[in-house]
């Protein structure tokens, strides 16, 4: 079994070959139950959304990680991917700045 903090690590390196941008990593243990930890990464369009979100999967797919889910890939967006205990978020800049995930999740 592979240890949450070598999946982020994984989802981080991921992130990092595509080319997502301001990729922030926020422990949300303590505030919710649905997660140990969140990513949030920019993407310049819809399709590197995409793009970024398979390339997870694909690595997780490596790992033998199951990715429970991935949402938002029709618009492109704001793509989530659901990794149990890692929840990514992919956002293009002015969706990420309208929903402001790291202002509302770092209390």
């Amino acid at each position: 079994m592979v240890s949450t903090l070598s999946i982020k690590k994984q989802v981080i390196s991921a992130l990092e070959d595509i080319k997502a941008f301001d990729i922030v990593s926020l422990n949300v243990k303590e505030l919710t139950s649905i997660s140990d930890f969140m990513i949030i990464a920019s993407a310049s369009s819809t399709r590197q959304t995409k793009a970024l979100a398979r390339n997870i999967k694909d690595k997780m797919n490596a790992l033998g990680v199951d990715v429970i889910g991935i949402e938002g890939e029709t618009e492109g967006d704001w793509v989530l991917v659901d990794l149990g205990d890692i929840v990514v978020h992919i956002m293009t800049p002015t969706t990420r700045a309208y929903f402001n995930l790291e202002e509302l999740w770092s209390s």
